[in-house]
C-alpha cells in the first residue's frame, strides 16, 4: 500500500481532511475551531482524545510536561 506522505491537504472548510475536521471539534481555538497555521500542535491521549491543543508559536520544549504528564496517565 502507497500513499502520498507530503500530499496538501486542506485543514479548514468543507474539504478539510478528516483527521483535522476531528482535531478541531475536540479542541476548538482561541479563534474558534480554524486552524490558523500549520504548525499548531494537537497532544492526543491514550484513549484517543485530544488533551490540549497549542499555538503555532508554542515551541516544542513547551510541552514536554504536558507530554510527560500524559505518558504517566493510567
Amino acid at each position: 500500500m502507497t500513499f502520498p506522505m507530503f500530499a496538501t491537504i486542506d485543514v479548514n472548510g468543507k474539504h478539510a481532511h478528516p483527521v483535522y475536521q476531528w482535531l478541531r471539534s475536540e479542541a476548538g481555538g482561541a479563534l474558534g475551531s480554524a486552524i490558523k497555521w500549520n504548525f499548531t500542535k494537537f497532544l492526543v491521549g491514550r484513549d484517543g482524545h485530544v488533551i490540549k491543543r497549542y499555538a503555532p508559536s508554542t515551541e516544542p520544549e513547551q510541552i514536554a510536561a504536558d507530554i510527560r504528564t500524559a505518558l504517566d496517565a493510567e
